[in-house]
């Protein structure tokens, strides 16, 4: 493994953000996490066209999009032990290289069936599973006080999903969208030799611990309400961001060059702001801009559900995603400062809670339109889920700040 050489030193009296990190890691991190998200929801920009060729119902077009999302769920908390194992960047080497293998052979073979876009669905979680590998890697760089700003900017990443609902359809249309999966491999391949030359491990990694120590963290409440907010967060984020563009296509009759735009759209704004909401919960604290996070998704969610053009549908959802980036960036300045020495194993537990946020939201979003013959229903759930999240928030805000905030002074 080539590692290209920086001049790594911190030292004490250094106190602002660029120089309290390894910036190359920080790049490295965030090109690793972008184009694995790209890939990651790839199925669902194609998912118009493949449903055409598959002549699949809307049930299926939901579980399809909506399986990446469940594996990259599951394979989060394997790479959350892989990483405080291995470090993160080597763990994060062999996850790009099966995804990059995986789909070269899904082009060359070709997916002819129903069954064959899940098992890629399954390949491609190994992409999602780069949230667990990427924030770590990261994050282990930089102090309490930035924790918010270097989780946000390496969560940055999830603008990769614009990148998906931006070019697939149009290459699909040009080239096929068997063909995609093909081309996909090309950027893959490039960012793998810059993650290899640029990502190091931080120096001060925990020292590896028995799989019953991973587990530690499961048997506090604290693990359980993070989780549980990011399903919300998170889980609103990828699952609209997989499920948009059939949602375009299905209640507006877009085309799928058109439901790309405005999928990217939405997706950009929820992106964008990721880092934006790591260093607002820096600066006035992770529950207060949660609790804000809530009410706007929620509200948001609902206002879909009555939606009746394409524009009132389209600015309703840049507000959700810009609520559900915002709170994204800031769970994870939560995340660190409660468990810290497990930050590897809680990134996979709480990115595991994310996925499966993510893939209820999409698959149901699918049955909802199969048994009701409309997506509102899917929605409106969606939306009562964010509030009992604010009612959770309201809970435990309290105990937090006691217990584990004002002890560094970092404001929670």
């Amino acid at each position: 493994m080539a590692t290209a050489i920086w001049n790594d030193d911190t030292t004490d009296d250094k106190t602002g953000f660029w120089q309290s990190g390894h910036t190359p890691t920080l790049i490295a991190a965030f090109l690793y996490f972008d184009f694995a998200f790209m890939v990651w929801v790839l199925l669902g920009p194609l998912a118009p066209e493949i449903a055409k060729t598959l002549m699949l119902t809307p049930a299926e077009k939901g579980l399809m999009v909506a399986t990446p999302t469940l594996a990259g769920a599951i394979l989060r908390v394997v790479n959350g032990l892989l990483v405080d194992r291995i470090g993160p960047k080597k763990s994060g080497a062999i996850s790009q290289i099966i995804v990059i293998v995986g789909l070269f052979v899904a082009w060359a073979m070709g997916v002819n069936s129903f069954g064959g876009t899940l098992a890629l669905g399954v390949i491609l979680g190994f992409a999602g599973a780069s949230f667990a590998i990427a924030l770590p890697l990261a994050s282990r760089w930089y102090p309490p006080e930035h924790q918010g700003k270097a989780m946000g900017l390496a969560g940055m990443g999830n603008s990769g999903t614009v990148l998906a609902a931006l070019f697939a359809p149009a290459l699909a249309k040009l080239f096929g969208w068997n063909a995609v999966l093909g081309l996909a491999c090309i950027p893959l391949t490039l960012v793998f030799v810059a993650y290899m030359m640029m990502a190091k491990d931080a120096p001060n990694a925990p020292a590896p611990k028995s799989l019953a120590q991973y587990l530690t963290p499961l048997k506090t409440a604290d693990a359980w309400s993070l989780m549980g907010f990011y399903a919300v967060t998170f889980g609103g984020f990828v699952g609209l961001a997989a499920s948009l563009p059939i949602y375009f296509t299905d209640r507006f009759g877009l085309t799928t060059i058109q439901a790309g735009y405005c999928t990217a759209a939405c997706v950009f704004a929820g992106s964008l702001v990721r880092p934006m909401g790591g260093a607002l919960a820096d600066a006035i604290g992770g529950v207060k801009a949660l609790t804000a996070v809530f009410v706007v998704a929620a509200l948001a969610l609902a206002g879909v559900s009555l939606a009746g053009s394409v524009e009132a549908a389209l600015a309703l959802f840049v507000c959700a995603m810009l609520a559900l980036g915002t709170g994204n960036g800031a769970v994870f300045q939560l995340v660190p400062q409660r468990f810290a020495a497990e930050i590897g194993v809680m990134t996979g537990l709480v990115g595991f809670a994310g996925g499966i946020g993510g893939f209820y939201l999409a698959s149901s979003l699918g049955i909802a339109k199969q048994l009701t013959g409309s997506f509102s229903s899917g929605f409106l759930i969606f939306a009562g889920l964010a509030l009992v999240a604010l009612a959770g928030l309201t809970l435990v805000k309290s105990g937090w700040r006691a217990r584990w905030g004002a002890a560094d002074g970092v404001r929670i």
